[in-house]
C-alpha cells in the first residue's frame, strides 16, 4: 500500500511538472520538447531527485509514447500522397540524406564510436522534426506560402525512410548476422510495401472496418489495433514504431481524423513522457565533455539543412527569398532524433552517445524556430551588401604614378 501511495505521488508530480512546463514553453512559444529532457535530466540518473517507484512504470509510457507519435504520423499522410511524393521528389529526399546524415556518421566514427553507432548518429542528424516545424509553420503564418510544399515533400520522405531505416538500426543493435540482417530488412521493406498497396487499393475497406461512430469504441479499436501490430513487429525485429507507422498510413478518411483527435492527448501526455524518460538515462555529468562535439555537429548540420531546404525550392522553381525560408525551417531536430538515439541508449552500445544526442537536439530544437524567422531576412541583407560593394567597386584603373584613388570609399560616401 505504501509503495502504491509513493507510486501514485511521485508519477503525479511528474505529470503536473510536465503539464507546467508545457504552459511555459507556450507561453513564449517555443518547443516544450527541451524541457520535458531538463526535466529528465533532474529526475535521472546523477540529477536532483531521482525517481524510483514510478520508473518501470515511466518505462512502458515511454514505449507507447513512441508507438503513438509514429501513429499519429501515419494519420497524417495517405498512401496515395506517400507514393506520389516518393515519385516526385525523391532527388530532393537522396540529397537530404546525404548531406545531414554523413556528418553524424563522420563524428561518429572520428570519436571512435564504431559503425553501428555512425549509423545510429547518422540518423539523428538526418531526420528533421515535424512536429516543431509544422508549429513553426503555423505561427508563422507559411502554410500557403509557396516554398512550403517543398519542406513538407522533404518530412514526407524521411517519414518514410524511417520505415527502412528503423529495422536496419534495430537489426544492427541486436547484433544479429548478415544473413538475419538481410532477412530483417527484406521483412520490413516487403511489408512496407504492402501495407501501402492495400491502402491504396483496399484503404476504404480497412477504414470501414476500425470505423464507429461511438467515440469509445473507435478509440479502443485504433488503439487495440495499433498495439498488437507494434508489438509483432517488434517480435520481427521490424521496429514497434515501423507498425504503428502503418497502420498510421492504412487509414484514412474520416477514420483517420477522427482517431487523430482523438489520440492527440494520449500522445501528447505518452510522448512526453517519453522525452523524460531518454533523460532520465542521460547522467547530466556527461553532458560537458560532448558539449564541444555537439556543438560543431549542429553547426554543420544547420549548414547542411539550410542548403538541402534551398536545394529543393530551387528545383521547384522557387524564388531566392523563398529558398532560404524553406531551408531555415527544416533545422529543427526533435522526436525522431530522440526515438533514433532511444534504441541505442536501450541497446547499450556507446554510453556518449545518449548525452550527445541530448545536446545536439536541445540546441537545433531551440535554434530551430530562430532560423526559420532569421534566416532568410539575414541572406537578403547580406546579398545586398555584397551586391552594394559590388557596385560601389573600382570604376576606373589607378592614375599611372603609383598614385592611387579610393573610389570604393568615394562611392559609398556619397549614398
Amino acid at each position: 500500500m505504501h509503495d502504491s501511495a509513493l507510486f501514485l505521488i511521485e508519477f503525479g508530480c511528474l505529470i503536473l511538472g510536465l503539464g507546467l512546463l508545457g504552459r511555459l514553453a507556450g507561453r513564449f512559444r517555443f518547443s516544450p520538447i527541451p524541457l520535458y529532457l531538463l526535466a529528465g535530466l533532474a529526475f535521472g540518473e546523477g540529477g536532483l531527485l531521482p525517481l524510483g517507484a514510478s520508473e518501470d512504470f515511466v518505462a512502458i509510457g515511454a514505449e507507447i509514447g513512441v508507438i503513438l507519435l509514429l501513429l499519429m504520423l501515419g494519420l497524417e499522410y495517405t498512401a496515395t500522397d506517400l507514393v506520389s511524393n516518393l515519385r516526385t521528389h525523391y532527388p530532393a529526399g537522396l540529397v537530404d540524406a546525404v548531406l545531414n546524415a554523413v556528418p553524424g556518421a563522420v563524428l561518429a566514427l572520428l570519436l571512435g564510436w564504431g559503425p553501428v553507432a555512425a549509423v545510429v548518429l547518422a540518423g539523428v542528424t538526418w531526420v528533421s522534426s515535424s512536429g516543431v516545424i509544422a508549429k513553426v509553420l503555423g505561427e508563422l503564418g507559411r502554410l500557403g506560402n509557396r516554398e512550403t510544399p517543398a519542406v513538407l515533400s522533404i518530412l514526407v520522405l524521411e517519414d518514410l525512410s524511417m520505415a527502412v531505416y528503423l529495422p536496419i538500426v534495430t537489426a544492427l543493435l541486436a547484433g544479429v548476422g548478415l544473413a538475419a540482417g538481410g532477412l530483417t530488412l527484406a521483412i520490413a521493406l516487403g511489408v512496407t510495401a504492402l501495407v501501402l498497396v492495400l491502402a491504396v487499393r483496399f484503404g476504404r475497406h480497412v477504414s470501414r472496418f476500425v470505423s464507429s461512430d461511438d467515440p469509445e469504441k473507435l478509440l479502443l479499436v485504433v488503439l487495440g489495433v495499433t498495439l498488437v501490430v507494434a508489438g509483432v513487429a517488434q517480435e520481427l525485429q521490424v521496429s514497434a514504431a515501423v507498425g504503428a507507422f502503418l497502420v498510421g498510413i492504412a487509414l484514412s478518411g474520416e477514420v483517420a481524423e477522427g482517431a487523430a483527435s482523438l489520440l492527440a492527448p494520449l500522445r501528447d501526455l505518452f510522448a512526453a513522457v517519453f522525452f523524460v524518460f531518454f533523460g532520465l538515462h542521460t547522467d547530466p555529468a556527461s553532458i560537458p565533455p560532448v558539449l564541444l562535439p555537439a556543438l560543431a555537429l549542429a553547426a554543420v548540420t544547420t549548414a547542411t539543412k539550410i542548403a538541402t531546404g534551398y536545394w529543393a525550392a530551387r528545383r521547384a522553381g522557387i524564388g531566392p527569398r523563398g529558398r532560404w525560408r524553406a531551408g531555415g525551417t527544416l533545422v529543427a531536430r526533435g522526436e525522431f532524433s530522440i526515438v533514433i538515439a532511444g534504441l541505442a541508449v536501450t541497446a547499450g552500445i556507446e554510453p556518449s552517445l545518449g548525452p550527445l544526442t541530448t545536446a545536439y537536439v536541445l540546441i537545433l530544437v531551440l535554434l530551430g524556430p530562430l532560423t526559420a524567422r532569421w534566416t532568410e531576412p539575414l541572406a537578403t541583407r547580406l546579398t545586398g551588401l555584397r551586391r552594394h560593394r559590388r557596385a560601389s567597386g573600382p570604376s576606373a584603373p589607378a592614375p599611372p604614378g603609383g598614385h592611387e584613388t579610393i573610389e570604393g570609399q568615394d562611392a559609398i560616401g556619397r549614398t
